[in-house]
């Protein structure tokens, strides 16, 4: 967007509801403090979003989106199979390290709404997406069996970032991508990622 454009009311809003949501939880921030911080007029919440749900979702959509470009990019930069999948953990640590880290916004968000509902959606989409980037990373490395592994891999990248928020430890990073490691190298290997070297043919 050029400098001298001014952010629209949408725009605006989802930076207060980014800054504000997630520094100080969903439920914290009424909704009077997020129009306030936007410089916008309450009609433009309701014409836009519809709800607060609405906009609580549409920052998670946001944040969905940032977290998993920063995954695939940390990706993209690894060419062995196994550093590719460890790579989404070397990604998730760099979130530790900073200064405003308050954890997973979607767990934030998910254990302070309704079972059902746009933000429990939301969070359910993020959720796959991340475990189906560990499938795609584990059939690529050859993993006999990428489901399973990527649910192993996702309840890590989960427990990692809860330890690093509650106990206020980004270093919890380190053992994390340990247990991954371990649990990568331990899965079989599809039988075509393992043949014997004494069925190759002899040239």
């Amino acid at each position: 967007m050029p400098a001298t454009m001014k952010p629209s009311p949408r725009e605006r809003l989802l930076g207060a509801a980014t800054e504000l949501f997630y520094a100080e939880g969903v439920q914290s921030v009424g909704i009077d403090r997020v129009i306030a911080r936007a410089g916008v007029a309450k009609a433009s919440l309701y014409s836009t979003f519809g709800s607060k749900e609405g906009l609580v979702r549409a920052y998670l959509e946001r944040r969905h989106e940032v977290v998993i470009e920063r995954l695939r990019r940390a990706v993209a930069a690894a060419e062995d199979p196994v550093e590719r999948l460890l790579a989404v953990f070397d990604a998730q640590a760099g979130l530790f390290d900073r200064r405003d880290f308050r954890g997973c916004a979607f767990v934030a968000a998910a254990a302070e709404a309704p079972a059902e509902g746009q933000i429990a959606q939301a969070t359910a989409e993020y959720r796959d997406e991340v475990r189906g980037l560990f499938v795609e990373l584990a059939t690529e490395a050859g993993i006999a069996d990428p489901e399973q592994l990527a649910d192993q891999l996702r309840l890590v990248y989960d427990g990692s970032s809860v330890a690093a928020n509650l106990d206020h430890n980004p270093a919890i990073a380190s053992p994390a991508r340990a247990a991954a490691r371990i649990l990568i190298e331990a899965a079989p290997r599809a039988a075509t990622a393992q043949a014997p070297a004494s069925r190759r043919p002899v040239r």
